[in-house]
């Protein structure tokens, strides 16, 4: 018991556990059980009252519900670094924030630039960075690593997130229903009391942001995005001094690391190879992302025209503690790690069928390389 709990407790584990789902969807994907696994997700699944209610298909339940805990879980993570944490003084995320920024913009840019006059509506899909994934091949290098090195690639990560969530709010909301969003605002305004009055009880507050979560589907903006404004109504301390805030944190990540990030990965991740030559590795849609991911993220992160660089010499910022360019260079290798992130957005943007095949042919083999490459180099830069 004590090894199982040692080796779920690794920093890496979330990463493991990630990438052994995800040669699970493979696996099956490209065997017998490939009609079986298509079946299972296609499945319709009901929940009524009173003969109304949500039907969707499972890979829906999925992506737009259990996504919305995922969400939940960042903005907390957000909140609390806000407040208290790593993005509390300006001053320190002057260098990650440029960053995070660079390499939300010149991956977009390099998938405009190879899909231009067709799939362009994929161009969020290479801008953000998977924590866990990014964050496990880190712990993997091992030793020898400046501390602060971690703490810049979580403050680029969190903040691609949050870049990501607006993204979603603006660019993914189709069909507007103001009847629905209208009707949102009451559930907001009470969780607006309950942080006001800082309660100590958290379920009142959990159940008004599943009935924001309802509503806010039903309106046509992207369901888990509710998630993201439930997390900013709980409060960090209670009347009692609690944290509530930091409970259902830490409650929660083990569930979205070994449970619901997995479990979207095994669901979205399933590509099959049958019939796939390489010339599926040269349509445009395949390489905007698969390019934007790796060579513009680390285009992105080390400074568009050498802005990082400008910014250090400057004295407007300063690199992570005893770091030097090698390690940003393996820093800004790993943010080309895209994966689950980069997977939602893909669905959001294609659905299913043969586009979003190649986007997920170019996420995998991005983030694949993303991951030896930045290894390699962290590895080697190792003191």
């Amino acid at each position: 018991m004590g090894l199982i709990k040692r080796l779920f407790g690794h920093e890496a584990a979330g990463g493991v556990v990630l990438i052994a789902a995800t040669i699970a969807a493979l696996l099956v994907a490209n065997s017998p059980l490939l009609d079986w696994y298509q079946a299972a997700l296609d499945a319709p699944l009901s929940i009524m009252l009173g003969g109304t209610g949500l039907t969707k298909p499972l890979i829906l339940w999925i992506n737009d519900g259990l996504m919305a805990v995922f969400f939940f879980l960042i903005g907390l993570e957000l909140k609390r670094e806000v407040l208290v944490g790593k993005l509390r003084r300006p001053a320190d995320i002057v260098l990650p924030g440029m960053a995070a920024l660079g390499g939300m913009i010149a991956p977009a840019l390099i998938y405009l630039a190879l899909n231009w006059g067709g799939e362009l509506r994929g161009w969020a899909i290479p801008t953000a960075t998977d924590i866990a994934f990014a964050l496990g091949v880190l712990a993997l290098v091992g030793k020898g690593l400046p501390d602060g090195l971690k703490t810049f690639l979580l403050t680029l990560a969190i903040l691609d997130d949050l870049g990501a969530i607006l993204i979603i709010a603006v660019f993914y909301t189709d069909h507007l229903n103001l009847m629905y969003l209208a009707l949102a605002l009451i559930p907001l305004a009470g969780l607006f009391v309950l942080h006001q009055t800082r309660a100590v009880r958290i379920a009142p507050a959990l159940l008004l942001g599943a009935i924001l979560w309802v509503l806010v589907l039903k309106s046509g903006v992207h369901a888990t995005l509710a998630g993201v404004a439930t997390a900013f109504f709980i409060p960090l301390t209670d009347r009692k001094g609690g944290s509530p805030l930091e409970m259902l944190e830490h409650g929660l990540a083990p569930y979205v690391a070994f449970l619901i990030v997995p479990l979207f990965a095994f669901a979205n991740a399933g590509l099959s190879f049958q019939g796939m030559t390489l010339a599926a590795f040269g349509s445009g849609l395949t390489l905007g992302v698969a390019l934007g991911l790796v060579l513009g993220k680390f285009l992105g992160v080390m400074g568009v025209m050498g802005v990082t660089w400008l910014m250090v010499r400057a004295g407007a910022s300063d690199l992570p503690e005893a770091a030097d360019w090698r390690h940003m260079a393996g820093i800004a290798l790993l943010a080309g790690i895209g994966f689950t992130m980069s997977l939602f957005i893909g669905g959001l943007s294609f659905g299913e069928g043969e586009a979003m095949n190649a986007v997920r042919l170019g996420v995998l083999a991005a983030s694949a390389l993303a991951a030896v490459a930045g290894f390699a180099v962290l590895r080697a830069a190792r003191h």
